[in-house]
């Protein structure tokens, strides 16, 4: 072993586009040059503004990731030129554009491989060929798709056992089995190509994503063992799958840079939003924020907008809506926001979300449950009101609050895609005051903050995710011996 160990590995990240996923692949690929290894991602030119900021922050942090770009397959699929990012579309019919795009990706990304011969494809579920095009060069290929090993085990049990299939409606519980936790779901809760054979383009994507995983070397995973060390287990010794955790990845890419990186990408250097919370009490303030993709009604805008009224709290909100120049908002209720002065603030597009997280104001975190956003709000030791809306967000609400037990649910039944389930302002009221205020809240913050400081540990040098980083790197030199 000693004859490779200090052999630096050349290594390709190639992300699915979308925010989710490339942010994180980036700090992936980071964590890799920071090892000292070359760390190249593949995206396309669209895409390259997404990423600036983080590429000049690494620059000048000495750390070289290298870019290589292919032109996105719009024509092919009928998109329009320029539009190579899933956040850019609302629609299902858009989203499944762009997954048709991606299949005709395979002969861009095979000119790279063998041009480059990279030691490891690291390349997005989402793109299951890519196996087959390492393949043809003896590259073996790891799977990224920013899940936590929860919702990867709970997901591979469902497709295995099928327990969805013995209820007798939608709405009715089922347990997941053989789980080290009782977990129960409905047929509401989980996504369509489980609950029935589905012939779909999406469906088809999913079952090619499943049988390119016995070919894959493995899963990383961006977790850490402390904060799933059952579901870590079950993966590699029950489930029989390949897979390393290495995260926070947020935590990896330290916090002074995420804050700078944060402060970059507001026009003023400061965010209204933070000197706002400088002015407030330590754990006031509920933070609201429901990701890139999820769009509410108007409906369901205004339910929230009445919860956060009547519960009293001080809260930011970050919502998709443009301000109007005059009069008031139909998703607003009457007034709303000039009675809410001083109490709350909605911020509207992009908010610096790791900066709010971890600022001494923030109580609470009102999330979808999307992966990053969950593993932010343990980073910063909050207490979360879960409320996902689809993927597998479900499963991430399960493991916070019965696994976990650092969060309450609002109630959510049933997947709706990209909009959400409706919830009344009440619910929303009750779950937000059960995270903020009282001994409940009290338990639930001590809960997380042991979680956050082994977050801390389990990525600095000799801990569970930094050790875990240091064995892959061994697996690939010894597969590329």
């Amino acid at each position: 072993m000693a004859s490779h160990s200090h052999r630096q590995l050349n290594l390709f990240f190639f992300p699915f586009m979308a925010a989710g996923h490339m942010i994180p692949a980036m700090d992936l690929a980071k964590l890799f040059a920071l090892r000292g290894h070359k760390a190249t991602l593949i995206t396309t030119k669209f895409n390259v503004p997404y990423l600036s900021q983080t590429f000049h922050r690494n620059k000048e942090m000495g750390v070289e990731i290298g870019l290589l770009l292919f032109k996105f397959p719009s024509a092919e699929v009928g998109l329009p030129e320029g539009c190579e990012n899933f956040n850019l579309f609302s629609t299902p019919e858009m989203h499944m554009k762009f997954f048709r795009a991606t299949t005709f990706m395979e002969k861009p990304l095979e000119e790279l491989l063998k041009e480059h011969r990279p030691d490891c494809l690291v390349a997005d579920t989402f793109f299951p060929w890519a196996v087959d095009v390492a393949g043809r060069y003896g590259i073996p290929r790891l799977i990224f798709d920013g899940r936590g090993y929860f919702s990867l085990c709970a997901s591979m049990c469902l497709e295995k056992y099928e327990p969805h299939k013995k209820v007798s409606s939608d709405s009715e519980f089922f347990s997941i089995p053989y789980f080290p936790h009782e977990i129960n779901l409905s047929r509401n809760q989980i996504p369509d190509f489980l609950k029935r054979e589905d012939d779909s383009e999406f469906g088809k994507l999913v079952k090619a994503a499943k049988e390119s995983e016995s070919r894959s070397l493995g899963f990383v995973i961006n977790s850490f063992y402390e904060l799933e060390s059952d579901y870590a287990d079950y993966c590699k010794k029950v489930l029989g799958r390949k897979a390393w955790h290495i995260g926070p990845l947020s935590l990896f890419n330290n916090g002074a840079e995420a804050k700078a990186e944060d402060e970059d990408k507001s026009s003023s250097g400061e965010h209204e939003c933070l000197k706002w919370l400088d002015s407030k009490r330590p754990n006031s303030v509920v933070y609201l924020c429901f990701g890139t993709v999820s769009a509410f009604t108007d409906d369901q805008l205004k339910e929230i907008a009445m919860s956060l009224e009547a519960s009293g709290q001080h809260f930011i909100w970050v919502v998709k809506k443009e301000k109007k120049e005059e009069g008031d908002e139909e998703w607003l209720p009457h007034g709303f926001e000039k009675r809410m002065e001083g109490n709350g603030l909605i911020v509207r597009g992009w908010a610096p979300q790791l900066l709010i997280l971890n600022h001494s104001a923030i109580g609470g975190f009102v999330t979808h449950c999307g992966w990053n956003s969950i593993l932010e709000g343990v980073a910063a030791g909050l207490p979360m009101v879960t409320w996902p809306v689809f993927n597998e967000q479900f499963y991430n609400e399960k493991l916070v609050t019965q696994v976990l037990k650092i969060g309450v649910g609002v109630g959510v039944q049933k997947w709706v895609t990209l909009m959400g389930d409706t919830v009344k302002k009440e619910a929303i009221e009750k779950a937000m005051k059960q995270i903020m205020v009282g001994e409940e809240a009290e338990e639930m913050r001590k809960s997380v903050s042991v979680l956050a400081q082994k977050a801390r540990i389990a990525v600095a040098e000799g801990g569970s995710s930094y050790n875990e980083l240091s064995s892959l790197i061994e697996e690939l030199k010894i597969f590329n011996c």
